[in-house]
């Protein structure tokens, strides 16, 4: 006869009730694929418990809250963001970390609006702004260049980044064509010659992409930084 624990065995489970293998960053991983297809104002614990194959409630026995995952999520891409070697020049040092940055927020959208919000950074955030400041302070720059250098860059790369969010981007990434002709062919170029000009002139030539303004401004800003004071 075989026994209840046997017969329990055998039965089939109902659905929701297997077992599944959770810790806090199986969790965080989740959450930030989940934000990857649906954004994060969707999403709740028991969207990503459902995700994740669990019970809502056992996701607390890792996490303490939505803003606790959001934390992590929010410090898991900046484990995304490739810090420079630290020989290499500060110049150049900057610019690979903005590069990757940009890239970073292409592929989660949902996060540029939080990186620099969360109250309670974990040891990935906090690493990361150490390391970006490290870079900084090889430069030699004076402290008040310093931070005016950290903000302007990180609020450039954020607000690119939200520009190239919003736009209808083609499958390069930068290419505008089409929106352009949707935006410039009910418009009078009488009633609006710059943005009629500018559009078909400039936008919609070929080879045009928006993305080659991102090298462009960065240089400027690092100049601009490096204007400030005299320092090679």
């Amino acid at each position: 006869m075989s026994t209840l624990r046997e017969e329990v065995r055998g039965m089939p489970q109902q659905p929701g009730t297997q077992r599944v293998s959770l810790d806090r960053g199986r969790i965080i991983a989740g959450a930030v694929e989940l934000a990857d297809e649906i954004g994060l104002e969707p999403l709740t614990i028991r969207k990503l418990a459902d995700r994740l194959g669990a019970r809502p409630m056992s996701l607390y026995h890792y996490v303490n809250s939505k803003d606790d995952i959001v934390d992590g999520m929010v410090g898991r891409v900046f484990t995304e963001v490739g810090l420079p070697a630290p020989d290499l020049p500060w110049q150049d040092a900057i610019r690979d970390r903005a590069r990757s940055l940009r890239a970073a927020l292409r592929r989660h959208p949902w996060a540029i609006p939080i990186m620099e919000s969360r109250r309670t950074p974990g040891v990935d955030i906090l690493e990361h702004h150490d390391a970006v400041l490290a870079i900084w302070m090889r430069s030699g720059l004076p402290m008040p260049a310093i931070a005016h250098g950290v903000a302007i860059i990180d609020a450039f790369v954020y607000g690119f980044a939200m520009q190239e969010a919003a736009l209808p981007l083609g499958e390069s990434g930068g290419d505008l064509t089409e929106a352009g002709e949707d935006i410039v062919m009910p418009l009078s170029p009488d009633a609006y010659p710059a943005l009629v000009k500018f559009t078909m002139e400039h936008v919609m030539q070929p080879g045009y992409n928006f993305g080659d303004s991102f090298e462009v401004g960065l240089d400027i800003v690092i100049a601009g930084v490096r204007g400030m004071v005299d320092v090679s």
